[in-house]
């Protein structure tokens, strides 16, 4: 096995095992592909969320590193996870 194969994200080998289907769309593959794309919606969704969160907790030196100041950062995080 080579190294490359041991640090492949999981995401990828799921894709891998679902095969396009042939010809014009089934209602399944439709509908697979539509919560598919929900989940990856919600998955953005909550990134946003926690990467604010972290905005809130990040101390004064943290902040000025990143070139925003605690007000800046303290609004960015009270913003609500759909914004």
């Amino acid at each position: 096995m080579a190294t490359i194969e041991t640090i492949r994200p999981v995401r990828a080998e799921l894709q891998m095992q679902v095969a396009p289907p042939l010809g014009r769309p089934t209602y399944v593959s439709r509908l697979v592909r539509t919560l598919g794309s929900f989940a990856r919606w919600i998955g953005r969704l909550m990134d946003r969320r926690r990467s604010r969160l972290v905005l809130l907790e990040m101390t004064d030196d943290q902040l000025k590193d990143i070139g925003i100041t605690h007000c800046d950062a303290h609004r960015e995080g009270l913003r609500p996870f759909w914004d």
